[in-house]
């Protein structure tokens, strides 16, 4: 008696077509704000190993000359704040730092300027950089207002005479019931918290932003360092 034959096998189910079912998006609120940060802020372009050729260039220097120059700003004027007016004024040491501070905000704003020109005559707002060339502009803004405001804390005359001047000015723009340049404890608010918390928090937004677009290349010169245009 011969074997019954095997029962023929299901014919086989054509491949799906269909896409993969996305993965489910992340409920809490951190996951979706890491999330959104990693894909913002990509780690290869906060933390870069690695810059194109033209970055050699002297004109590029000078941004990173003046976030150094702040750095020491900050530095110093926070001992400054700290030791008070009459150790700047008295003691030697004092003197140091204080001139010190005043050095750093020189140079910080010689080499502010001759990068915010160098970025200018290289149309740095190209290629999406808008933002990154407004909030450069808008530091160089507020820090004038800091450096003011330094001026009127120095606890001398020469504050005295400064604020004195500026007042006539202040009050004819209609601003100074509210900002009132004698008032040396409101100066004083504005010039160690306020204003330099305001540099700080645009400082970290254009770096960041320059991260996040790459450094602008040269005027006809490609982004891998190729020249597009004679």
């Amino acid at each position: 008696m011969s074997a019954a034959p095997p029962p023929a096998s299901p014919p086989a189910s054509p491949p799906s077509t269909d896409p993969p079912a996305a993965a489910p998006a992340p409920r809490s609120w951190t996951a979706r704000l890491r999330g959104s940060t990693l894909e913002a802020l990509p780690a290869d372009r906060v933390l870069p190993d690695r810059q194109p050729a033209y970055v050699a260039s002297w004109i590029y220097v000078f941004g990173a000359a003046t976030l150094a120059a702040l750095l020491m700003v900050v530095a110093t004027g926070i001992v400054l704040s700290l030791a008070g007016p009459q150790w700047w004024h008295v003691s030697s040491v004092g003197h140091f730092v204080n001139s010190l501070h005043l050095w750093s905000v020189e140079i910080f704003f010689v080499v502010m300027v001759i990068h915010l020109w160098g970025k200018f005559w290289m149309a740095a707002w190209r290629g999406h950089r808008a933002l990154t060339w407004m909030t450069g502009v808008v530091a160089f803004l507020v820090s004038i207002g800091a450096a003011f405001t330094g001026y009127l804390v120095q606890t001398n005359f020469d504050a005295q005479w400064i604020a004195s001047e500026a007042k006539d000015g202040i009050n004819a723009t209609g601003v100074g019931a509210f900002w009132n340049v004698l008032d040396v404890g409101q100066m004083m608010l504005w010039h160690v918290t306020l204003l330099p918390l305001g540099v700080g928090a645009i400082t970290v937004l254009h770096v960041l932003l320059v991260r996040v677009r790459g450094v602008v290349p040269p005027v006809g010169v490609d982004t891998d360092g190729t020249v597009v245009r004679p």
